[in-house]
């Protein structure tokens, strides 16, 4: 039977169900002796935690933290401020995702370049750059790419095409991220920037979209060595109330696992194709700094040696910004971003910072914790 698009969401909305699942995890929440607190990797779940009140519908027992998942809000101001120095040149067209337009480096943001003057084109497909490139054949178009392994494999693609179709005027700075491994910085590990043994996870719920290129497999470890279990849960309500459920079972039961709810396009080894394609281009850097997380080993892509002439980062290496700077005094998005604080407990939330004057990451992003609770606070509250 062929799979349709409405198939992954139809019905995945439904009150009747959403209650059910709500009451069933009421009951089994009575056998736990104490708080339960469940992290939500991803942007995506977040929203449609806050958008559908999910929260209000759970025992007191079940606490949701809402983690890093996000790769605007995790960008740091050195990145977006290397976006900023080559959109200034003279010779460059910059073209990004849409969702890096307000990001606040040091110098200002995407929109903050475009109005000085920059030639800065926002997408939704990295394969739009082949159009600009095309009719810009004297420019150097340079793809500042973003996003978790959801994205990565369309950069690949991207990459393989411009090769292919030997276009001279392509250029990449490469800022895609990786899940696993900020999720073990989170409950293993300890530095200048983040004290994790003091976290509160006790278990994750697992995005999806990144889990159907990857597979469930890259959280294995987690279970095993961490004794954290999880359960890979779709975007949709009913899919997250679905997977709290199998998680509270766990707790009940005494069992420490990895399990997919969202079996509907996830499977233990994910998307070959995709991953071939990954490692066809792309290779880990030894570190790579997470916006209020610090310096997470292993946890970001850089272009491999053989494309060093697409890199944007060794070309333009000599102008580009080396310097770390620090976030605004009053943002907390570091501790929004590990799970220790909510957008409620910071200062300036819904004042001075705001989706139309953003001073963190949290709350500039769509899939930021911040913006999720701006937009749609009366759930929260």
């Amino acid at each position: 039977m062929q799979l349709c698009l409405k198939d992954l969401y139809d019905g995945f909305r439904n009150p009747e169900v959403i209650r059910g699942f709500s009451k069933l995890i009421h009951q089994e929440a009575q056998k736990l002796d104490r708080t339960v607190s469940i992290m939500e990797v991803c942007g995506g779940h977040t929203h449609s935690i806050m958008k559908y009140g999910l929260s209000q519908l759970l025992p007191e027992s079940i606490r949701f933290i809402h983690g890093p998942g996000c790769p605007v809000c995790i960008m740091p101001k050195e990145r977006i401020d290397h976006a900023f120095v080559l959109s200034m040149q003279e010779e460059v067209i910059l073209v990004t995702l849409g969702d890096m337009i307000k990001v606040p480096g040091s110098r200002g943001s995407l929109q903050d370049a475009r109005a000085k003057g920059a030639d800065i084109r926002f997408v939704y497909s990295p394969l739009d750059t082949l159009t600009i490139a095309r009719e810009n054949p004297t420019k150097k178009v340079i793809f500042f790419a973003i996003g978790f392994e959801t994205t990565t494999p369309m950069t690949a693609a991207l990459i393989e095409l411009v090769l292919k179709q030997r276009i001279k005027n392509i250029y990449f700075h490469i800022n895609h991220v990786t899940v696993p491994e900020v999720m073990v910085e989170l409950i293993d590990s300890r530095d200048e920037h983040v004290d994790s043994y003091n976290n509160q996870i006790d278990a994750f719920l697992g995005p999806s979209h990144v889990s159907v290129i990857t597979g469930s497999k890259i959280y294995e470890p987690f279970p095993k060595k961490y004794a954290r279990p999880v359960v890979v849960a779709g975007f949709e309500p009913v899919d997250i109330m679905e997977a709290l459920l199998m998680l509270v079972r766990q707790f009940t039961e005494g069992r420490c696992e990895l399990e997919v709810e969202y079996k509907r396009l996830v499977s233990r080894e994910g998307n070959l194709k995709a991953q071939a394609a990954i490692e066809n281009c792309f290779e880990k850097r030894p570190l790579f700094k997470w916006r209020g997380l610090g310096n997470v080993p292993q946890s970001s892509y850089c272009l491999k040696e053989k494309f060093s002439d697409l890199d944007a980062e060794k070309i333009y290496e000599d102008i580009l910004p080396k310097e770390e700077i620090e976030d605004h005094k009053l943002c907390i998005c570091g501790d929004i971003l590990r799970g220790i604080a909510t957008p409620h407990e910071c200062t300036i939330f819904g004042t001075a910072c705001k989706p139309s004057s953003p001073l963190g990451s949290c709350m500039v992003s769509s899939e930021g914790a911040c913006a999720a609770y701006y937009k749609y606070g009366k759930t929260v509250l």
